[in-house]
């Protein structure tokens, strides 16, 4: 058995500075419409969490980056960040399988400037 782990930090402004640039192609590019609905729904908090979704992926692809024969195997839309019954966020990969992952969680936090996230994973 192994933990693998990662962590990310982007500040929020540098998200909503690419939404407002770049508008729909910047949102799904990086979320998928389940991601982008959810964000979307927050109203005036919506950036917070579209910088914490980003913030998920990234952790996940760091914890994830020793799983993968070559790091172009998995893009942003193969990791869906949601929320399990409790609010809690979850990973639901798709298009991607990794048997080898017995458990995954992930946190989220953000503040007025930062977004932060940290994965574990334990693989056998």
């Amino acid at each position: 058995m192994k933990i693998l782990c990662g962590t990310d930090i982007i500040e929020v402004s540098r998200i909503k500075q690419s939404i407002e640039r770049s508008g729909d192609n910047f949102l799904n590019i990086i979320y998928t419409p389940k991601e982008i609905e959810y964000c979307e729904s927050k109203k005036m908090s919506k950036y917070y969490h579209y910088a914490g979704r980003f913030a998920a992926k990234e952790a996940i692809f760091k914890a994830i980056s020793s799983l993968l024969e070559n790091k172009y195997d998995i893009s942003w839309h193969n990791a869906e960040i949601i929320n399990d019954e409790n609010g809690n966020p979850k990973v639901e990969f798709s298009g991607i399988k990794f048997p080898q992952i017995k458990s995954f969680d992930i946190s989220i936090s953000h503040c007025k400037e930062y977004a932060v996230a940290t994965v574990v994973a334990i693989v056998e």
